[in-house]
């Protein structure tokens, strides 16, 4: 069974619970989320009030938030039975960035991560009820290709980052032209497709009982997935914004 977030992977579910070891449930897993959603969304409001009042602070709640949230999300992949600690800290960490990355480009852009959140909402809600309807089915091959896309993805960022070191930049697709703005559109789609893998994911470990903390886990794994769509669709639609 494979995913395309590499949080959520074979060897995730892996460990079977134990006779008299409470397992992991659909309905435990949703609330995991709703908290370090609610978390995530705690922080942001806090560095959205202060970059608003203060936007010389902007890149230290950005960069804060991102470093801390980025060795969270390590410490968390590697050892999941911390996730219920790791996983909450992680959401209070990416609430920091995504509280300052917002302001920052609500600074620019008046309405636009309102805009984004609307868009990343809507989107997770249509294709979980796409997914529960049965319209659309994570296939093997469908897996393999999502897999496929999104480490593509990652490469393109991981070789961004290392050239930005030496001044250099990749042309044209972080630009506001067609081609900047086709290439953002398509990691929006890979982002929310990725949503669906997690999903028959989360709902395969609860058929086989996964032990209860894999529940935090999942939780965080959709996060992630929901933190990278929503930058995906803020990104895009500063691309638009820019093109009025």
């Amino acid at each position: 069974m494979r995913t395309a977030n590499p949080l959520l992977n074979d060897s995730t579910f892996a460990p079977a619970s134990v006779p008299g070891e409470k397992q992991m449930t659909l309905q435990g897993t949703v609330n995991k989320t709703g908290l370090l959603l609610f978390m995530t969304f705690f922080t942001a409001i806090y560095t959205w009030n202060m970059v608003m009042s203060d936007p010389a602070s902007a890149k230290m709640w950005v960069f804060g938030g991102a470093i801390a949230g980025f060795i969270l999300a390590i410490i968390t992949s590697f050892k999941p039975t911390w996730s219920p600690i790791t996983g909450s800290m992680y959401a209070l960490a990416e609430g920091l960035f995504l509280g300052g990355i917002s302001a920052m480009y609500e600074q620019k852009f008046q309405g636009i991560a309102l805009q984004a959140i609307l868009l990343t909402g809507g989107t997770c809600l249509a294709l979980l009820a796409a997914y529960s309807m049965r319209l659309i089915r994570a296939t093997e091959n469908f897996k393999l290709g999502i897999f496929a896309a999104t480490g593509g993805i990652a490469l393109v960022y991981l070789a961004t980052i290392v050239l930005g070191f030496f001044g250099i930049q990749i042309p044209m697709i972080h630009e506001s032209g067609l081609v900047g703005i086709g290439f953002s559109a398509f990691v929006v789609v890979i982002a929310a497709l990725n949503l669906v893998l997690d999903f028959d994911f989360i709902e395969n470990g609860c058929t086989h009982g996964a032990p209860k903390y894999m529940e935090w886990y999942a939780a965080f794994g959709l996060l992630v997935t929901l933190v990278w769509l929503y930058i995906e669709i803020l990104r895009l639609l500063s691309k638009l914004a820019r093109r009025d």
